[in-house]
């Protein structure tokens, strides 16, 4: 079976209320975030987008074509490592974005996968907006079971934390 290495997702558009949303999660008060004629003083067309707004939609991207691959038996647990960011432009509202992310390296590691993905948008003109660049380490899928001991061996004994409190939670 072929595993695909990428993949076209989208389309998404961009709007001011998540826009908005995002900034104040960010607790960002740039008035151009909020504000079209703040934006427009700066010479964009509408309410612009904290830079790392892309990398939400990424991740949507990068989660759709690692869940198609089936090596990788989940994503939960997944370490983010590092993100890059480049950017032609600031995306803004009104903008339907679309993305194509890419599987540009995988290296097995300790039972995981590093891989490396970018993720690729363009405008509905087809013109770049900005590439974003994670480096996730995800499960592999399993090989022998570590449950099981090994020949000769005891198997240890599962720790569980100490809970002063008498609840019963772990």
């Amino acid at each position: 079976m072929t595993q695909p290495t990428s993949l076209r997702c989208g389309p998404y558009a961009i709007d001011r209320e998540r826009i908005a949303a995002f900034a104040a999660a960010l607790g960002d008060p740039h008035p151009a975030y909020t504000d079209p004629a703040a934006a427009r003083a700066l010479g964009h067309p509408d309410t612009i987008a904290p830079p790392t707004y892309l990398a939400v939609l990424a991740a949507r991207a990068e989660d759709a074509l690692l869940s198609a691959r089936p090596q990788i038996t989940t994503l939960d647990g997944a370490v983010h490592r590092s993100q890059s960011l480049r950017h032609a432009r600031p995306a803004h509202a009104g903008d339907t974005l679309h993305a194509t992310v890419r599987l540009t390296e995988a290296t097995a590691l300790a039972g995981c996968e590093l891989l490396t993905l970018d993720c690729e948008f363009h405008d509905a003109d087809g013109l770049w907006v900005a590439t974003t660049t994670s480096a996730l380490l995800c499960r592999a899928a399993p090989g022998p079971s570590p449950a099981q001991p090994r020949p000769g061996r005891r198997r240890p004994r599962p720790r569980r934390p100490h809970d002063p409190t008498g609840s019963e939670h772990p």
